[in-house]
This record gives C-alpha cells, structure tokens and sequence, in this order.
C-alpha cells in the first residue's frame, strides 16, 4: 500500500491541463473554469496545441513545451492519446496525473494497461481514469466538472461513482457542510481506495472518512487500510449492489454465501467501518460527522417533545435500533417539575406540551444537557400557533452553545427535528453547528450510528486474548484426506472422509460405519440396537450431497429386519433417481435423540473478494426458510467467535429458557474457532456445511457434512488467503493457537 505522491495530487502547486477546450460544453472547457473559479493559487498551464490561449490562461502545444514542471497534469484529452501524454508527463518529471477521460477500456492490450504500464515505469500517480476529478477546498482545487464548488471542512469522500461525488457536493452546499477532499477514483487504474485511505487516516484536515464503493478489488489491502484508519478516525461505508448474488452455483448452504453482499458486511464490520445502506443515510452520518460531533459514550438517548404522539415514534426506532431510552431518576425529574408546568409527561421522552414555547423549551434543555444518565439529546418540535418554530430553535441554539462553552469542549451531543419547518429552522442549527434531520427516525438512526462508530473503535482496539485454547487438532491427518481427493479429481469428501476430517479438529461426530450391502448394515445395527439406539441408514455416495432429496435417509429403525428393508429400498430409489451417480455403499448411524438439542448450522465458504469466511446459523431442513446466518472473516478469536454467534436470531435459544437448559457459553464458539483454524490449515477447502450441529447442556455433535475442495488459488501476493492479516506476534501468543498440534492460524 502506497500513498506516495496523493499530497500533491490533493494539494498541488501547479497545474497542467492537458485537453483543454474553448467549447464551452466540453470537459476541457469545464474543468478550466472550475479550476480557475476555485481560486486556485498556483501556476496553470493548458494543453491544445490548436490555441494560444483558452478563457484567459496560455496554452501550449506540448507538456515539453511549458515553461513549468507543473504538479499534476489533468487529462481531459481523448483515450488514444493519454499514454503518449503519460509518457511526456513522466520526462518532465510530473509527480502525478488526474485522468477524467474515459473509453481506455480494460484488461491486455487496452489503452488503460499501456497507461499502467508506463506510469508505473516512470512514477506517476493515477488517480482514475473515468471519474469526475478530484476537490481539495484546502488547497483552493476543483480539478473536476462538478456543478458546484464543496466548502472547506473535516470530511474526506472517496467514491467509485462521479454521480455520487457530485451529489455530495450538491448536499455539502445546500446544508454547509464542508470537506477536506473529495477524490473520485473511477476505474482505479493506480490509486485506489485503500491508498486514499491511508492517506485520510493519517490527514490532520481530515476528521471523518466517507465512502462510496461498488466492489473491493484487492481485499487484503483494502482490509489493512480500513482497519488502520478506523482506528484514527470514523469511516462510513454504503456499498451498492447489495442484492446481487455471486454467480457461482454452490452445492452447500454456507457457499451459497460466497460473492454475496453478506460477506462484503462481514467484511467492513471486521474493519471497524459504519456501514450505512442508501444515500439519505450517507448525508445523515455526514451531517453529524461534518458537524464535529463527539462520539457519544453509549447508547442512551434522551428526547424532547412537545408532541407525544412524535416522542413515541422516536423511542420505537430508537428500541428498534438497540438504543435505550434513560429513565428519569426522582432528582431530574424534580428539577424540571421545578421549572415545567405540571402537564409535562414525568418521563422520558419529555414531552412539555403542544403549547411550550421558547423559553419553555430552554428550561428543559438546561437540566437535560446536564443528566450524566444520557449520552446524547433528540430536540423535537412540531410548530403550532402558540409560537414561532423559528424563535425556539434561536433559543435552543443559544442555549447548546452555551452549554459547549461550559463544558470545555466535552457537550453531550444534540440533535434537532423540527418537522415541517426545518427550512426555516435548519439555517439557525447550521450557524450553531447542530446536526438536524427532517425526521424522528433520521435523527434516531443517526444515532445509533455513532454508537456503532464508538463500538467498533472499542472492538479495533480490544487486545486479543493470552490464553490458548484447549484442544487437539491433526493437521496432517486432515491434509492427507484432501490430498486423496484433490489427487483422484473428485471434488467433493464422501461422507466418511468428511467426518474424519471433522474429527482430525475435535469436532464431536455422530458414530459412522459404512457397508456395503443391507445384509451387513443389518449386522452393524444389531449391535447398536441392543444397546439401545434407534438407527438411521444413509445413502454413501461421492456424487450425492444433499441425500434426503433423492431419499436416501430413513430415521427412527428400531430392528435390523427394519433397517435391512430400509437399506434395500434406499438403494433402489437413488438408483431410479440418481441412475448416474456412483454409489459406495450406505452409513449406519445410531439415532441421536436430544430432547433440547438446537439445531445449527456452522461452515467455511470461499468468497471470490475476501477468501475463506466462516459462517454459523440455525441449520436443519427448513436452514433456507428461516435465512438465519451471520459472517465473519477469519482468523478468529473467542471475542470475534462469540460475536458471530451474537448476531444470529437463533443466539437467543442457547441459553436456558423454560424448563431447556443451556448449551455451555463457549462450545459453540469453540467450534467456529477450529473451522477458522481448518480454514487457514486446509487451504483447499472451498465449501464446507456441517448441518445440523446439535447443541444442547453436553455440548454439540455433529450429525452432517459436506465438504468440497480444491487446489487452492492464491488470491494475495504472500500465498495466503485470509484478508485479514495479523501480526508474528498474535500468531505466536494469542488463543488462536491449539493445543497438542504445535501449529498456530496464520
């Protein structure tokens, strides 16, 4: 990762303009004039060798022939030309190039690999091409043809989208919130978004990072740069694309996830990034990040009305979000009895009367900026005749600023509504610096995304545990299946090698024996019968993995006459169903029957951005039905275990409820954290479904799995394939590491 010469992309000295054009309706024409109206304070120079001058600013034939080494060369020039003006770029020694032309293609041979190539030959810096340009108010720079000029501010936008970049812009200047830059990167032929944010991370302009991304294209380095800047700074995320689905067909449930918007979440929740999912919740975050709002310490949200049917409305979504409403103690509640009138709601949310006015207000803001109970206060008005929205939200400005010079900079963050007449009020909160919304739900979710800010700052810098885990594991055993496998060209595990390879990482399995013939699973189910099980026969086939859709799982035989018919008329009906594939044999099991056993389903998927990613859910034959599952990328520790299992629906059943006791707080993290060691171990593996997984008061059994493998591909440079890295010295002490093996997860 490199953000070798972004500074004087973003801040440059000098200009050239290569491309320029007296048509005013032309890039050239447009970029010219939003450079030269920013005010920018350099030298300019222009490029057409067909005028001596264009709006004003001299023009030369030739980058040679400029009087200037400018800075950054800005190429509005037609496709087939650029890499002759990289080239000539290159010479003069051009540190680096914004390309906002488009149609120099992709892939071998394009116009696009000639540039790459001779860029990277003689060290210039791309940012590009097809994008809308690059703004740095800072450095008085609107290298782009946007409609209008963003303001100076804290935020940093980086987006795939000129579309996008430009309606930040429009939004920024309607609302006055300003920016440190705004870098549209379009076909990332160079610089792309992990170099900017690693630029941004480290910007001292810069307090928030916003992003715009339509696909990650190197997700070790994006994973590296967006954890580090997380760690610095708030970095907001909306992603487009979300209910496209990977075009590979997956024969098992977890690698039905691989290419999907799932993993991409899976991804910047492991970063530490905001995730938001449409524009409008953009600008919301935008509009408290821009406005310098601290980071509230927790989830509590105060709310103050003079509407209780919109109070409620607030503390829904508030609830819904997993935010928390304080409760007024007998101390606050005195004192704003002390200064309200007896129709106030004695609760929270305060709701002080369709008829307050401004100073009713203030004497309420007063003691509720001042409750520690609190972390942030919701201000809520819905005019009436009784007084102007307009001179309440004067008051409630004066009165939060006030509060900000009393507190040191250390003010409990406000948020406004004021529903209807945000027009009228919103310029009166832009002066004071309030961030207001045009609803209760806006505010609210906005919110609770500065929650998750703060949340994901704790988690980034949350140490790993010391302690290792207790547990075997034979990696070489493990290898060993797979290499037969991979080495007879079969792609899928049959059933027994997959239950060895479960068993190879202590994965408790259901007993299995594989026969040939119904005769002997008669045999072997005797045995098992007189001791007091039931029996399950399985069909054992290398070309069949979902068995039950062809038939071939009977439950529940109680003798071995019972499982001798049931094995015959197994055998028949894959035949007919299945006249193609290759049958072994079939799998005698003994019936497990647990009473308060949950059923589960955990696995590795292999996406085609991000590599290996674990996955765990509710699992049984209706696991599509209720969609229940939740990612995470390895590596894993128990702090990242338990967080997949926490933001599942089916969490809720582990602990003890009713007369069901509890599964063990632990066991089911356990066992994501020996798949993400299979994972780092076993390469090859490409899909993996054990399902169900039962849990119940002993612990967790595995009934089920399949597992495909492959000759792995190497997505990063250093033949790894997690997108998380982690340092030699987590390797060695954190509890990643198993007992009995002498390996470590990489």
């Amino acid at each position: 990762m490199s953000d070798f010469g972004l500074e004087k992309i973003l801040a440059p000295k000098s200009i050239a303009l290569v491309g320029g054009s007296a048509r005013l309706s032309s890039l050239g024409s447009l970029v010219l004039k939003n450079i030269r109206s920013e005010g920018f304070g350099g030298e300019i120079g222009v490029v057409n060798p067909k005028y001596s001058e264009i709006g004003g600013v001299k023009t030369f034939p030739s980058l040679s022939a400029m009087p200037f080494v400018p800075d950054v060369v800005v190429i509005t020039a037609p496709a087939a030309a650029i890499p002759g003006i990289m080239g000539e770029a290159g010479e003069r020694g051009v540190t680096g190039a914004i390309i906002i032309s488009s149609g120099l293609g992709h892939g071998p041979g394009s116009v696009a690999e000639e540039t790459a190539k001779i860029a990277y030959q003689r060290k210039v810096r791309i940012v590009g091409p097809n994008c809308l340009g690059v703004m740095s108010p800072a450095a008085k720079l609107n290298a782009s043809f946007a409609a209008k000029h963003p303001a100076s501010g804290s935020l940093a936008l980086i987006s795939q989208s000129g579309a996008i970049a430009a309606a930040m812009v429009d939004w920024g200047h309607e609302k006055s919130v300003g920016f440190s830059a705004i870098v549209s990167v379009g076909d990332q032929l160079d610089v792309d978004i992990a170099d900017l944010l690693n630029h941004f991370a480290r910007d001292d302009k810069t307090s928030a990072i916003l992003l715009y991304t339509e696909a990650i294209f190197d997700a070790r380095k994006f994973m590296s740069a967006a954890r580090a800047a997380a760690q610095l700074k708030p970095v907001v995320v909306v992603k487009s694309g979300r209910m496209t689905q990977g075009a590979k067909a997956a024969a098992t449930h977890t690698g039905a996830l691989a290419g999907s918007d799932s993993v991409y979440d899976a991804a910047f929740r492991r970063a530490g990034l905001v995730r938001v999912f449409d524009l409008r919740e953009l600008f919301d975050c935008a509009e408290l990040l821009g406005r310098g709002v601290a980071l509230p310490k927790s989830n509590r949200l105060s709310i103050l009305t003079n509407g209780g049917g919109l109070g409620v409305l607030a503390v829904d979504r508030l609830s819904e979000l997993g935010g928390t409403l304080p409760a007024l103690d007998e101390q606050l509640r005195a004192r704003l009895d002390s200064v309200l009138p007896p129709t106030w709601s004695r609760a929270d949310p305060v709701d002080i009367g369709g008829d307050a006015d401004a100073q009713r207000y203030v004497a309420a803001v007063e003691p509720l900026l001042a409750d520690p109970s609190s972390d942030a206060l919701l201000i809520m008005n819905v005019e009436t005749a009784v007084a102007s929205a307009a001179e309440i939200a004067e008051a409630i400005a004066d009165c939060v600023n006030s509060h900000r010079v009393k507190s040191g900079g250390n003010a409990k963050p406000v948020l406004a509504v004021w529903v209807g007449t945000d027009r009228t009020a919103g310029p009166i909160f832009d002066h004071a610096s309030i961030p207001h919304f045009p609803t209760e739900a806006d505010a609210v979710q906005a919110f609770m995304h500065l929650v998750k800010r703060g949340e994901a700052a704790d988690a980034l810098m949350t140490a790993p545990h010391r302690k290792p885990l207790v547990f075997s594991k034979n990696v070489s055993a493990a290898r060993s299946i797979i290499a037969k496998a991979i080495g007879e060209g079969r792609r899928w595990l049959d059933p027994i090698e997959s239950i060895a390879l479960l068993t190879a990482y202590a994965i408790p399995v259901v007993r299995t024996v594989a026969v040939s013939s119904p005769e002997e699973a008669a045999s072997i189910a005797d045995g098992l019968i007189t001791q007091g099980f039931s029996i399950v026969v399985k069909i054992l086939s290398r070309d069949i993995s979902h068995k039950s859709d062809v038939g071939g799982v009977v439950l529940g035989l109680r003798t071995a006459e019972a499982v001798r018919r049931a094995a015959f008329e197994i055998l028949e009906r894959v035949k007919q169903k299945r006249p193609e594939a290759r049958i072994e044999g079939l799998m005698i099991q003994p019936m497990i029957e647990k009473r308060s056993a949950r059923e589960l389903i955990v696995g590795i998927a292999d996406d085609p951005t991000f590599g290996p990613v674990i996955a765990f859910g509710r699992g049984g034959t209706a696991v599509e039905i209720f969609n229940d599952k939740s990612l995470a990328l390895p590596p894993l520790d128990m702090d990242l275990a338990r967080d997949l299992v926490g933001r599942s629906v089916v969490s809720r059943l582990l602990p003890a409820y009713r007369d069901v006791p509890a599964v063990p707080p632990d066991v089911v993290p356990l066992t994501l954290i020996k798949l993400s060691e299979m994972a780092a171990d076993c390469p090859e593996i490409v899909e993996l479904d054990i399902n169900p997984l039962l849990a119940d008061e002993t612990g967790v059994i595995a009934l089920d799995a399949r597992v495909a493998v492959r000759t792995p591909r190497n997505l990063f440079s250093d033949r790894t394939r997690f997108a998380v890295q982690i340092s030699p010295q987590d390797r060695a002490s954190s509890e990643l590491g198993s007992i009995g093996s002498g390996h470590t997860c990489p």
